[in-house]
């Protein structure tokens, strides 16, 4: 394949699939939420407006991003995606929020599960909404709708995308879960993993604080103090 841009028609496009990520980093953001992880990132970048179509809410998605851009209501290059998808690897749809004509289906999901996909973050509709339940391939959508997708084009493959407000680089380390999903760069991972640990054992020694009912109120007096409260 001819990776050159200038041989591509205009709003057609494939780049080779990109993953800087280590399995043993992939791995270990298995066990870290997507709040965690958006605290830990200052807060100010994700996903907004997903919803869970998997009936389990301790299903998550967390792996390497292959990054698709369609036109609204046409699904032809997200097959081109799923060809050199490896086991593992997170789908991310750009599809302009469009909830008119369903992007993916039950087709895709078979085809998603003979691939090992780890899962599907869609900023569009899907569709057959009773096979993704069971979870086997999460999917996170912005909506759902009957009608199904054109096969046409335009789009593009492994480019820079924005998704449900979140921008996605091809290779990024995305998660997903019931909260939303968010984009790590694979250059500030190990970084992010670091402080998300330190933050887990931070919130479970509140958490204990809590349901102990001793909660610390200088926590948050300081907090006032600061801004001249007189507490």
């Amino acid at each position: 394949m001819n990776n050159e841009r200038s041989s591509w028609p205009a709003g057609f496009y494939i780049a080779e699939r990109k993953n800087l990520l280590s399995p043993d980093i992939v791995a270990e953001f298995h066990s870290i939420p997507v709040a965690v992880a958006g605290d830990c990132t200052g807060r100010i970048s994700g996903a907004t407006g997903l919803q869970r179509y998997h009936q389990d809410v301790n299903i998550s998605i967390c792996g390497p991003a292959i990054t698709v851009k369609v036109r609204p209501g046409d699904n032809l290059m997200i097959h081109k995606a799923l060809e050199q998808a490896q086991p593992g690897d997170v789908i991310v749809i750009d599809g302009g929020g469009d909830l008119t004509q369903a992007l993916i289906g039950g087709l895709i999901r078979t085809t998603a599960l003979t691939k090992k996909i780890a899962g599907f973050i869609v900023d569009g509709a899907i569709r057959d909404l009773a096979e993704w339940a069971d979870g086997q391939v999460p999917v996170f959508a912005k909506g759902h709708t009957h009608r199904g997708p054109d096969k046409s084009g335009p789009g593009e493959v492994n480019v820079p995308i924005a998704c449900c407000g979140m921008v996605v680089n091809p290779g990024d380390l995305v998660l997903a879960d019931s909260d939303g999903a968010l984009a790590i760069s694979p250059s500030n991972a190990e970084s992010v993993l670091v402080r998300a640990k330190a933050h887990l054992k931070k919130e479970e020694a509140i958490r204990e604080n809590n349901a102990s009912g001793s909660s610390d109120p200088e926590r948050f007096n300081s907090i006032l103090r600061k801004a001249g409260c007189p507490v």
